[in-house]
Formats: structure tokens, sequence, C-alpha cells
């Protein structure tokens, strides 16, 4: 038989998926479902262009690194644009469903957590709440983050990338490093193509800050003070997220451009 377009897709199988919880069901428990599924697709897909980005930096690919790059920013657009829609849900349709989530969060998305982690936003005491559904997170806590790719592709420019900085501990965030600052404020005023690929660095720290904060002002907008599902924070661990620069070298050289 020849492959057709459900066959391709798997249309059959991804379309049972959403499955309500609530009696009737309630109208928006589908919106709500479909959403959080497509979230979990395009993490899917950052991460997949995450690694070609740290493949192509380590290898010294400006233009490829740069599309790549390109990509990954407009699929974040996209993620903050979804939060529009999940707006058009009224506090009252989510309560009316709510309850049904049982344990569920967004908290348990280890595939988010796999996103942060692969940027560089590392935390090995968060990585043992996904113990039992993801055992395999705290490895990716040893393995290059995007910022220890980035410092391989200045390494690679010919930039004197400090030994220090270049075997740092992997499973800590990157931490400001006034060696790396002098090489990148040199690369600015220099080199174009580095300085190019160092404001899509820019770009993509702001765009992951960009969608917590949505994120944040959803929730607030939805369940106001009140607890998370499953007994999170809610509102107010989110809030904790905010303005925690991935990549703070490239922020801390900002008033010495």
């Amino acid at each position: 038989m020849a492959l057709t377009y459900g066959g391709y897709l798997k249309l059959d199988e991804l379309l049972a998926l959403q499955v309500a919880q609530s009696d009737g069901p309630e109208h928006d428990e589908m919106l709500f479902i479909v959403i959080h599924q497509v979230y979990e697709l395009w993490f899917k897909l950052v991460l997949h262009e995450v690694r070609q980005i740290q493949r192509t930096l380590e290898g010294g690919d400006t233009p490829t690194a740069l599309a790549t790059f390109k990509r990954v920013l407009t699929i974040f657009k996209t993620l903050v644009a979804q939060v529009d829609i999940l707006e058009t849900m009224t506090p009252v349709s989510f309560l009316s469903f709510r309850d049904r989530l049982d344990t569920a969060s967004g908290f348990q998305s280890w595939q988010f957590r796999q996103v942060e982690f692969a940027l560089g936003a590392r935390n090995r005491a968060l990585a043992g709440h996904y113990a039992e559904v993801a055992p395999d997170l705290a490895g990716h806590l040893e393995e290059p983050s995007l910022y220890d790719s980035f410092l391989q592709y200045l390494a690679h420019k010919g930039y004197p990338v400090p030994q220090e900085a270049l075997e740092r501990n992997r499973a800590e965030p990157p931490r400001e490093d006034p060696e790396v600052q002098k090489l990148l404020i040199d690369a600015y005023h220099h080199d174009s193509a580095t300085r190019d690929v160092c404001e899509r660095m820019v770009d993509l720290d702001e765009g992951l800050q960009e969608w917590r904060y949505r994120h944040v002002k959803m929730v607030e907008r939805t369940i106001g003070t009140r607890k998370g599902t499953g007994g999170s924070a809610g509102a107010e661990y989110l809030k904790s997220t905010l303005f925690n620069p991935l990549f703070p070298d490239l922020w801390a050289i900002r008033p010495h451009l």
C-alpha cells in the first residue's frame, strides 16, 4: 500500500490522544489538552534544533548555526503566541475541569526541563524531581550545553578561551567570567560573524524569558494565587524563574561595548 498523508503523520494515533477526564466533557478541556500536547511537540523540535546548533558551532559552521538559531527563535515566538490562544479560556472554564487533573502539573514536563538543561539552565536538585518519569534526565547535566558549544566555537575561531572555562563544571549554569567577557568585547568590535552568533544567543535568552513571563501572567490570570495542580507553588514558583539569564557574560558586556 502506498504511503498516505495520514499514514506518514500517524494521524489516527495522533488524533486519538486527546482524551478528556471531565464529565460531559467540559468544552474547554479539549483546548487545554491540545495546547499542551502541541507545546510538547515544539519542545521536541527545539531540542532537535539546539543539537544542530551545537554541532555546527563546535564545527565552526557559522552560516548553518545562524540559520538554525533563526528557526529556534521563530519557534519561541510561536510558543509565546500560543499563550494568547490559551487565554481565551476563562478562569471559570478552567476551574470546571481543573480538579480532574489530579496531581498532573506542567511542572512535570521533563521535556521542558531537558530544553532548559540543553540551553544551560542546569539544576541538579531539580533533576531529582523527575527520577521516576525521566530517569535519564540527570544524565543530561554532564553533557555540553549550548553555552559550552559556544565557548568551543570561540576557540575554533582562534579566540584564547581560558581552559578553565572550557573545562567548567557542566552540571552548573554558566557564571560570569571576566576573561571570556574580554574576548566577547573584542569580537563585537572586530568580528561581525561572531558578533552575529553572540546576538542570536542573546535573542534566544530573551525569547525564553519572554515565554516565561507570558506563562507566569497566564497562570496568574487563570488561577491567581492558588497552588498549582500537583501541589506546586503555581505562579509564585514561576516568578522565581524570571530574569535569570542563560548566558550572563553576554549581558555583562553591554555597558562596555
